[in-house]
C-alpha cells in the first residue's frame, strides 16, 4: 500500500501536465479545468479494489500503481504506439510488444471504484457523485474551501476574504482577544462594510458594557456602529451606547428624532414640549423651542383656515383652494402660506407674516424673497411695489431689494409679470451688462434703447433697430436718438 502511494506521488510530480494546486486559495476555474484535462488524457488504467491484495505484473511492480497502470494500458493497446502520447510510451519495448487484454478499469474506476463497462464520467460529474466510494476525497473540493468549514483562517485572511464577498464563519473567534484582533484588522483594511459586519457579529456574543468599553478606544469602529444604528432605527441600543460614552447632547438629539415617528399632531406637540428640558446645547435648545412654537402656531392657523374654507367665507380660499395642510411644514413654507393667504393681517394675529418674522427672527433677505414669491404668484403687483419701497426719515421713498433687483426680475418673470412691471425693475439693476442681458432676454426694448443711448453706442443702437418691429414706437425712438447723435456730432 505504501508503495502504491509513493508511485502515485511520483507520477503526479513527473507528469508534464500541471497538477491540481491544492494551496490555491482563490480556487480558479482554469486550474480545475487543467487538472481535468490531465486526468482525461489517461484512457484505461487498471486498479485493484482490494488494498490488501498485491498482484505483481511482468515488470515486477505491484498492480494498481500509477506506473503499472500506464504500462498496462500501453501494452494492452492493439494500435500503433506512434499515435499515443509520449507519456504513455515509457515502457520497455519487450513489454510493449507483448499483447495484453484490454483493461476493464478506467480512471473513474481508479477514483470511484467503477467498472469501465459503465459510462465514463467526466471529472466534474465524478466530483459531485456522492453515491460511490471516494478514494481521493480531496479532489471533490479545493483545499481552500475546506478551510471555510474548518474555520482555520487567520484574522488577516478572514478580513481579506470578506472584502472579496466570500462567506466566512466568525465563530472560531471566541475569546475577547481574538475578536478584538479581528476588529483591528478590519479597521486597518479601511473597509466600512467589513467593520460593520464584524461588529454586528459581536452584538449578541459580547456583553454590552465590554463591547462599549472596547469601542471607546476604537473611534473608527465606534463611528461605523453609531451610523449603522441610526440608519436601522435601533434606538434603544443607540441610546445605551451614547449614555455609556457620556454623550449627553447626542442622547438628547437621538430622543428628539423620535418625534418623526409620531403621527398625531397633538401628541407630537406634547413630545416636543418635553424635549425642551433635555440637555441640548444652547443653540439646539433654541431650535427645539422654535420647533415647538411653530407647531403650536400651525395648529391654530390650520384650525381657523379649515373653518373658513369649509364655511366659504373667504374669497381667497374659494379662488385658490388649499392644496395641503400647513401642519408639520417647515418655517419657510409656513411663511409663504401666511404671505399668500394672510398678507394683510395685523401683526397681533398668529397667522400674520410680520408676526412670524418677528417671532422667529426671520432675516430681511429671506422674508422679502418669500413674500415676493407669494405676492407675485397672486399677481398682486401693488403689494410687490410696496414690499420693495422704503422711506427714509426725511420722507423720501426709494426702491430697495435685499436680494438684488436681478433676482426680483427673475421671480416676476416666472410669474408672468407684464413687460411694464418688468421694465421698472430691470432699470434698477446697477450692473450695465446684467441689465442689458435681462432687458434683451425679456424683450424690455425701452431699457435696451435707453442703456445704449446713455452709453452713446451708435453701432449697437443701429444693430438693435433691426430687432424691433418695423414701424413700432421702439423703432421711431431709436431713429430719433440716432438723428440727435448725428446733429450733436456736427454742432
Amino acid at each position: 500500500m505504501s508503495r502504491v502511494r509513493a508511485d502515485e506521488e511520483e507520477y503526479w510530480h513527473s507528469s508534464k501536465f500541471r497538477a491540481f494546486t491544492f494551496d490555491d486559495e482563490d480556487d480558479e476555474l482554469s486550474q480545475l479545468k487543467e487538472s481535468k484535462r490531465a486526468v482525461n488524457s489517461l484512457r484505461d488504467i487498471v486498479d485493484d479494489d482490494d488494498d490488501d491484495l498485491e498482484r505483481v505484473s511482468w515488470s515486477g511492480e505491484p498492480v494498481g500503481s500509477i506506473s503499472w497502470s500506464i504500462k498496462e494500458t500501453a501494452s494492452g493497446s492493439t494500435s500503433s504506439l506512434d499515435g499515443r502520447d509520449s507519456s504513455l510510451q515509457k515502457g520497455s519495448s519487450s513489454y510493449a510488444a507483448l499483447p495484453k487484454q484490454a483493461s476493464s478499469y478506467s480512471l473513474s474506476s481508479l477514483f470511484k471504484g467503477r467498472n469501465k463497462l459503465s459510462s465514463f464520467q467526466s471529472l466534474s460529474d465524478a466530483l459531485t457523485d456522492t453515491g460511490v466510494k471516494n478514494y481521493a476525497p480531496e479532489l471533490r473540493r479545493p483545499k481552500a474551501e475546506y478551510k471555510d468549514y474548518s474555520s482555520d483562517w487567520s484574522p488577516k485572511d478572514t478580513v481579506r476574504r470578506m472584502q472579496r464577498g466570500k462567506v466566512c464563519s466568525l465563530e472560531r473567534f471566541r475569546s475577547l482577544q481574538d475578536k478584538l484582533v479581528l476588529l483591528d484588522e478590519a479597521v486597518a483594511r479601511h473597509d466600512g462594510n467589513v467593520i460593520t459586519a464584524v461588529m454586528l457579529s459581536y452584538l449578541n456574543s459580547l456583553p454590552a458594557e465590554i463591547l462599549f468599553r472596547e469601542l471607546e478606544v476604537r473611534q473608527v469602529a465606534l463611528c461605523h456602529l453609531i451610523h449603522f444604528l441610526r440608519e436601522t432605527g435601533e434606538q434603544k441600543f443607540l441610546l445605551d451606547l451614547l449614555r455609556f460614552l457620556d454623550r449627553t447632547e447626542e442622547v438628547a438629539l437621538s430622543q428628539y428624532r423620535e418625534h418623526l415617528n409620531i403621527q398625531d399632531v397633538e401628541k407630537r406637540r406634547e413630545f416636543l414640549k418635553g424635549c425642551i428640558g433635555l440637555p441640548f446645547s444652547a443653540e439646539d435648545t433654541s431650535h427645539i423651542q422654535d420647533h415647538y412654537t411653530l407647531l403650536e402656531r400651525q395648529i391654530i392657523i390650520e384650525a381657523n383656515d379649515r373653518h373658513l374654507e369649509m364655511a366659504g367665507q373667504s374669497e381667497l380660499f374659494r379662488k385658490y383652494p388649499r392644496k395641503a395642510s400647513i401642519l408639520n411644514m417647515p418655517l419657510v413654507t409656513t411663511l409663504f402660506y401666511s404671505c399668500f393667504y394672510h398678507y394683510t393681517e395685523a401683526e397681533g394675529m398668529f397667522s400674520s407674516p410680520t408676526n412670524l418674522k418677528k417671532t422667529f427672527k426671520i432675516p430681511d433677505k429671506q422674508y422679502v424673497l418669500t413674500a415676493l414669491a407669494a405676492r407675485a404668484k397672486l399677481r398682486a403687483w401693488g403689494d410687490v411695489d410696496a414690499l420693495l419701497t422704503t422711506k427714509n426719515w426725511l420722507g423720501y421713498t426709494k426702491k430697495k431689494a435685499p436680494i438684488g433687483f436681478h433676482r426680483v426680475v427673475e421671480i416676476l418673470q416666472r410669474n408672468n409679470a407684464p413687460v411694464q412691471v418688468l421694465q421698472e425693475y430691470v432699470r434698477l439693476v446697477e450692473d450695465v451688462e446684467t441689465r442689458l442681458n435681462l432687458a434683451t432676454k425679456y424683450k424690455c426694448h425701452d431699457v435696451v434703447i435707453e442703456t445704449y443711448r446713455d452709453l452713446k453706442d451708435r453701432v449697437q443702437l443701429t444693430a438693435y433697430k433691426c430687432k424691433v418691429e418695423r414701424g413700432s414706437a421702439e423703432e421711431e425712438k431709436i431713429q430719433s436718438i440716432l438723428s440727435n447723435m448725428v446733429r450733436n456730432a456736427y454742432s
